[in-house]
């Protein structure tokens, strides 16, 4: 897609913290072929430094001040820099492979626009989803190609949580749907009733003091053998059996009420596979996952209703990747229902993630002014009220 010569310029273009230093020699030599380039416009022309680095400091800079080199066909012609001297994630090296990977996604991004016919003016601003790592910790995968999409197109970088997003997917599903309300957010990583109080205003009323109810479904179907995720394999086998065969734990928490706990509705579902493993006893499958499911459902509905009660909230949203749940999308239809309550679940399609409903939170954050730099990073543990 593009010479080795005319991408490490390109690095040089896309590095917002003067890390990247190139051969003067070797820039004046290869300017022209990059501006050449279809792909390229003025403007990441315009980001190229006219004043660069004479070979005999880059060597300095390899040899004595930790700088990752820059080689083309074995010739030393720049280098990266390290970003702070004792911070290894900011290591020469580390920065030399993020600032490659966020070169690559301009070239990713300027092809894939070429190809689509859109124009990088029709693009207002791009979505980063922030609250987990895209990559890794070093933001060598997503984050940094939204931060180098942003950085290339001229336009905001809108930062979006994850649940939030979860949350958003039902203005996807229900165009009318406008805040307040009450939302149930359940999946493999939280475990959460949420007041929304505003498109981009959010209070928790509880949540689980331990494990996520989509990471216990996903645990207990890997143990009988289903595929991870394994949610949507136990719902389905638990179609077909009783869920009242075996009995689970009901956990009671001190403390805030609307709280729950799953760890030892998981044990006791661990225990009875392994028992009856020793015992060499057939375990009724379809049954167990009837009665997981039961349980966990009777974890999350009444403190849900109470949550309604609590608020007055005449509106009650379900998200996440649980959200698809038969068992547990039937039973809050039924309460519900059975009070007038509207109730908004999103397709199954929109229930675990998927790109459409950061897009729909990204939106919400723009308009509330809500932008970010290209120091952004990705955290994994960022509050759902503060993110």
């Amino acid at each position: 897609m593009m010479p080795q010569e005319e991408f490490l310029l390109l690095m040089q273009a896309c590095d917002v913290f003067d890390l990247v230093k190139l051969d003067a020699n070797f820039v004046a030599a290869h300017r022209g072929e990059l501006e050449a380039n279809p792909l390229i416009d003025e403007t990441i022309m315009a980001r190229i430094p006219e004043a660069q680095t004479e070979k005999a400091e880059i060597e300095r800079l390899v040899a004595e001040e930790h700088s990752e080199g820059l080689y083309n066909n074995g010739e030393l012609v720049g280098c990266v820099n390290r970003a702070h001297d004792i911070d290894v994630n900011l290591s020469a090296h580390v920065m030399h492979e993020n600032i490659v990977s966020k070169a690559s996604s301009v070239l990713a991004l300027l092809a894939a626009l070429k190809q689509s016919g859109v124009a990088k003016e029709d693009v207002e601003y791009v979505v980063d989803c922030c609250e987990e790592a895209c990559g890794d910790m070093n933001q060598r995968g997503g984050g940094n190609f939204a931060k180098a999409a942003a950085y290339s197109l001229g336009v905001p970088l809108i930062p979006v949580h994850h649940i939030r997003g979860h949350i958003a997917a039902n203005y996807l599903a229900y165009p009318d749907l406008e805040p307040p309300f009450l939302c149930l957010v359940v999946s493999g990583g939280h475990t959460l009733i949420v007041d929304v109080q505003d498109y981009t205003k959010f209070h928790i009323l509880g949540t689980t003091r331990d494990d996520a109810a989509g990471e216990c479904f996903d645990k207990i179907a890997r143990v009988i053998g289903m595929p991870y995720p394994g949610g949507a394999a136990l719902d389905q086998t638990a179609k077909t059996g009783d869920e009242n065969k075996y009995p689970m734990p009901h956990t009671k928490l001190s403390g805030n009420p609307l709280d729950m706990s799953f760890s030892g509705l998981k044990t006791a579902a661990l225990n009875l596979i392994h028992t009856h493993e020793q015992r060499g006893e057939a375990l009724d499958i379809p049954s167990l996952c009837a009665s997981f499911s039961k349980a966990v459902s009777d974890m999350l509905v009444p403190r849900t209703m109470q949550a309604l009660e609590q608020t007055g909230y005449r509106t009650l949203a379900i998200a996440g990747g649980v959200a698809a749940n038969s068992r547990i999308r039937g039973e809050f239809t039924r309460r519900t229902q059975a009070l007038g309550i509207r109730l908004c679940m999103p397709p199954l399609r929109l229930c675990g993630d998927n790109g459409a409903m950061i897009g729909a939170q990204g939106y919400y954050e723009y308009c509330s002014g809500k932008r970010a730099g290209q120091d952004l990073n990705a955290y994994a543990t960022m509050s759902l009220e503060n993110g």
